[in-house]
């Protein structure tokens, strides 16, 4: 069964394979492609959490996942296939997405 996640939500994704410095493994993901765009294409834009570094804005910014302290991975954005998602954790702040965005505007020279 095919997913479609919603702009927000947390889910477990399987990275691998990657290459270089990417983030591996399964792990926690925010995704930031809009629900529309996700029910129309095979790829959906995600950011990695990672539980290791200190939040860092604009490029580490602080999200809680499973009641734990994580960060969003803001240099780290990727699209990948809905084959590689595997469970819904839950669901980010509205303040943790706004946070997510501020940062991917800074990285990206959004504006």
């Amino acid at each position: 069964m095919e997913v479609t996640p919603d702009r927000g939500e947390i889910w477990w994704v399987a990275l691998d394979p990657t290459l270089g410095s990417e983030i591996r493994k399964t792990r926690p993901c925010v995704v930031v492609s809009l629900k529309l765009l996700n029910e129309r294409r095979r790829t959906i834009v995600v950011i990695p959490l990672s539980s290791a570094p200190t939040a860092s804005p604009p490029i580490l910014i602080p999200v809680l996942c499973e009641g734990r302290p994580s960060v969003a991975v803001t240099d780290q954005i990727r699209a990948v296939s809905k084959g590689r998602f595997r469970d819904r954790i839950g669901l980010a702040a509205s303040t943790e997405m706004a946070a997510i965005e501020d940062g991917l505007r800074t990285i990206l020279q959004l504006g």
